[in-house]
């Protein structure tokens, strides 16, 4: 099977285990940027790619990559990409994204409509026709430029990989499921070890915690666009990839994770979330204030978003929460926490300075991701 690059865009800092995800997989690791993992593999890495990356945004088929200084050398060297060997006759096409960093040409709207233009001029002279009916599948074109180089890809996902399908209700400020995964990943939990979050909201973390315990493939109950590229990917391909989901659930299982808030209303959206995604059976949800977070086991862990305060009204409400959300912490004394914020006095409020803390990109917000490690349960004796 002929090899083809693709490319893997994932939160800023988060490389890294999107990287180690992608090598668990068995594919070959091209080029690490910021924000993005290129790989390469044949097309039932798009397949494979979309159904089980955690951490993945979307997948790109690399279609080109290009130096353009001016806008007629971007419509010169997107008209020499071969796009009739991607697009046919009656596809849908057009550029849906353009990003630009560093770079001389930087007008978002200008790069998609000069790359449109160009693609429609290269598609005219390959199947000799002025008009194109757009009838037929859609071909999401999607382009990145960092210091005058174009990367052009195609987008093989639509709708983000985040969006795994079962959260139509979200809290009031969700994290994205991606997100929450890569965050799990950066710690040692494994499914024996108890987990808690006590921010829970709409769920996310236990809901994506579980879904690893049970080994649940994250995009296995949703779509993706190129599922309808009949003339790149064989149907047969993507029915491999869910059969192969479908074997490696693993529901029989034993967990300890827990989800509590304070607020019953987000509880019950999580419960609902919960059973759309097939593991309301591993998690057990309370409600229950931090101040009151407890567990009778040692060497668990917490992962959780506690409130930023990116709303005016309740920044006077953050030391207080941490302040708790600490001395709540200090009698689970064998225990490590990890937790996701952009509040600046989160160390000094919850009155631990952290083991170690990674810059994230939350959005277009700056996050930390605080560490705090406890001690190694003793090894079972055999």
């Amino acid at each position: 099977m002929e090899k083809m690059e693709w490319i893997a865009p994932c939160h800023f800092g988060l490389e890294s285990v999107l990287k180690r995800e992608i090598q668990d997989l068995g594919y070959e690791i091209v080029q690490v940027e910021d924000g993005r993992v290129t790989f390469a593999g044949g097309m039932d890495a798009v397949c494979r790619g979309n159904i089980f990356l955690r951490t993945a945004e979307r997948i790109l088929l690399k279609v080109g990559s290009f130096r353009a200084e001016t806008f007629e050398e971007l419509f010169e060297r997107t008209k020499e990409i071969p796009w009739e060997e991607y697009i046919p006759q009656d596809g849908k096409f057009w550029v849906a994204k353009a990003a630009s960093v560093k770079s001389r040409l930087f007008s978002p709207s200008d790069i998609q409509s000069i790359m449109k233009k160009a693609m429609v001029e290269r598609l005219k002279t390959r199947y000799r026709i002025q008009w194109f009916p757009e009838t037929g599948s859609s071909y999401p074109v999607r382009v990145f430029l960092m210091k005058d180089v174009v990367t052009v890809g195609l987008d093989t996902t639509g709708t983000s990989l985040h969006k795994r399908g079962y959260r139509p209700v979200a809290g009031k400020a969700p994290i994205a499921e991606n997100l929450a995964a890569a965050l799990i990943m950066l710690t040692p939990w494994k499914r024996d070890r108890i987990l808690i979050d006590p921010f829970c909201g709409s769920g996310t973390f236990p809901i994506e915690a579980a879904m690893m315990a049970a080994n649940i493939a994250p995009g296995m109950n949703r779509s993706f666009t190129a599922e309808s590229w009949t003339n790149l990917i064989p149907k047969k391909s993507w029915y491999e990839a869910v059969n192969e989901a479908q074997d490696m659930i693993d529901d029989n299982i034993e967990a300890d994770i827990q989800g509590y808030d304070a607020d019953g209303e987000v509880l019950r959206a999580a419960r609902r979330n919960a059973e759309e995604a097939g593991v309301s059976h591993l998690i057990h949800f309370q409600q229950r204030e931090v101040k009151d977070l407890s567990h009778p086991k040692k060497y668990g862990f917490i992962i959780t978003n506690p409130p930023y305060g990116e709303r005016l009204e309740e920044k006077e409400t953050l030391p207080r929460i941490y302040k708790e959300f600490g001395d709540a912490f200090r009698k689970l004394d064998s225990w490590s926490a990890y937790m996701i914020t952009s509040y600046d006095d989160a160390e000094r409020y919850f009155g631990k300075k952290s083991d170690k803390n990674r810059k994230i990109y939350n959005g277009m917000i700056r996050t930390y991701f605080y560490q705090f490690s406890g001690p190694k349960p003793p090894r079972q004796k055999k």
